[in-house]
């Protein structure tokens, strides 16, 4: 209920704004848009992102005003490339790029047209641009799903005091998970935690690396990942019967194999994506003056792993949803 009152503001906040500005398509020629959206991999926070993309737009400038083109990469980042040559032989308006390898296909693909992103952790990383300033520029802009890394370090002696060790599990082939990784381990290190890098090449190798991982630490840290979004049973498989127990980074992960986290919510991520969208389908805003955009998170638990490992949760923390 939380969510859809908050979508439901959100909409009609920007459709005020867009009649301020000239009134919504209908009134302005009934124009119509297609839309591309390449989704790297299917997996519940993704999925989210993309619905509440689809919602906005849907909300904003009426059913049927947009067509989505939806194609998923089913993990490969050489189909994102071919997914995005698709849509610019069929001229969309618009591209979405949900995913980390998705946005660097579309950047490959097209400098003319529009291309917004979501799931994304750092552009600056995921494009290379030293000095990051917090817009892109160009035909390129979009939400981030960075959580606040600091906090989720901190999370891990709130939660666990006794803890000495801590594994930092994560796919090797994800730039935005070993920044991840990297800023929480400096944190963990500045709170006295001795930590151990545990990288894996993709999914064939997880179980072993993270079998290895909880045999060494009190503590696992994930950070938001797309192979472990899509692998967290794995996870749980190998943790929950060794007792380990593991923070995740973002409500998905949680919600899979984690104790807690605090996450971006993915729905709220893609719907505030589409408005975005909105305003530069209808003129309203130029994406390459358009910075990337963060949501604010909250504190949350997964209440079946923590009653199976006998934790006690602190204040402040809601159950996963």
């Amino acid at each position: 209920m939380k969510k859809k009152f908050l979508a439901a503001l959100l909409a009609c906040l920007l459709c005020l704004t867009l009649a301020a500005c000239g009134g919504p398509p209908e009134e302005t020629g009934g124009a119509t848009y297609t839309v591309g959206i390449c989704q790297l991999v299917e997996h519940e926070a993704l999925d989210a992102a993309t619905a509440g993309f689809q919602d906005a737009l849907n909300d904003i400038l009426g059913e049927g005003t947009v067509s989505f083109d939806l194609q998923n990469a089913q993990g490969d980042s050489n189909t994102c490339s071919v997914i995005v040559n698709s849509f610019v032989s069929n001229d969309v308006d618009l591209i979405l790029a949900n995913a980390t390898p998705a946005l660097q296909a579309a950047v490959a693909g097209t400098g003319e047209i529009p291309i917004l992103c979501t799931s994304v952790t750092e552009y600056g990383v995921a494009l290379d641009i030293e000095g990051f300033d917090g817009t892109v520029g160009g035909n390129i802009s979009g939400t981030s799903d960075l959580s606040p890394l600091d906090q989720q370090a901190a999370m891990i002696p709130e939660w666990f005091p006794e803890a000495e060790t801590v594994g930092l599990l994560y796919c090797s082939a994800e730039a935005n998970s070993q920044y991840q990784v990297d800023v929480v381990k400096a944190e963990l290190e500045k709170l006295g935690l001795t930590c151990t890098l545990y990288p894996f090449a993709d999914s064939n190798d997880l179980s072993s690396v993270c079998t290895a991982a909880a045999e060494k630490s009190d503590v696992l840290y994930v950070p938001t990942d797309n192979t472990v979004a899509a692998n967290t049973g794995v996870i749980d498989n190998v943790c929950r019967a060794a007792k380990v127990p593991v923070m995740g980074g973002d409500s998905g992960i949680c919600a899979g194999c984690g104790v807690a986290t605090i996450p971006v919510n993915y729905y709220d991520l893609g719907y505030l994506t589409g408005e975005m969208a909105a305003q530069i389908l209808t003129g309203q805003a130029d994406i390459s003056e358009m910075p990337i955009a963060h949501l604010e998170s909250a504190r949350v638990y997964n209440p079946e792993i923590c009653q199976a490992l006998g934790l006690t949760v602190p204040e402040g923390y809601d159950p996963v949803a």
